[in-house]
């Protein structure tokens, strides 16, 4: 069985990832994508968000598709259904992501295969918010 949530590609990512591309971020308070996209914010990542309304959200220009972003991401967070997910992950793929990272809930083993086949870390059925007190940057108790 495959370990889709390895502590040291969560350590990596929570702590060298910059730039998070949030696929499925609205300007909506109500969905998880939103509080995720602050806590980020708040710890010094750059948030973009990703829907196919383009909104502003935290301040930060949105984009319809990860392809539409004219600057380089590192870690692409997916909030969409699972059977969206793994187009998802080839897009992510496709733009140079470092890695790639399925939200709770979100699952594709297959998507992550291939994501995993091409170098990319890649965490799923996580969420950067519940995993920072364990593997996030600085001191740990």
């Amino acid at each position: 069985m495959t370990n889709w949530a390895d502590p040291e590609d969560i350590r990596w990512m929570l702590a060298d990832c910059a730039t998070w591309a949030i696929v499925g971020l609205a300007d909506n308070p109500a969905r998880a994508a939103h509080g995720v996209a602050r806590f980020l914010q708040r710890h010094g990542k750059r948030i973009v968000p990703v829907h196919p309304r383009a909104e502003t959200v935290w301040g930060e220009p949105g984009y319809r598709t990860l392809a539409d972003i004219p600057f380089p991401v590192d870690c692409v967070d997916v909030f969409r259904r699972s059977e969206d997910a793994g187009p998802v992950a080839d897009e992510a793929l496709a733009i140079g992501a470092k890695a790639v990272w399925f939200q709770l809930g979100v699952l594709d083993p297959a998507a992550g295969e291939r994501v995993r086949a091409a170098g990319v870390r890649f965490v799923m059925d996580r969420c950067p918010v519940i995993e920072w007190p364990a593997h996030g940057p600085g001191p740990r108790s």
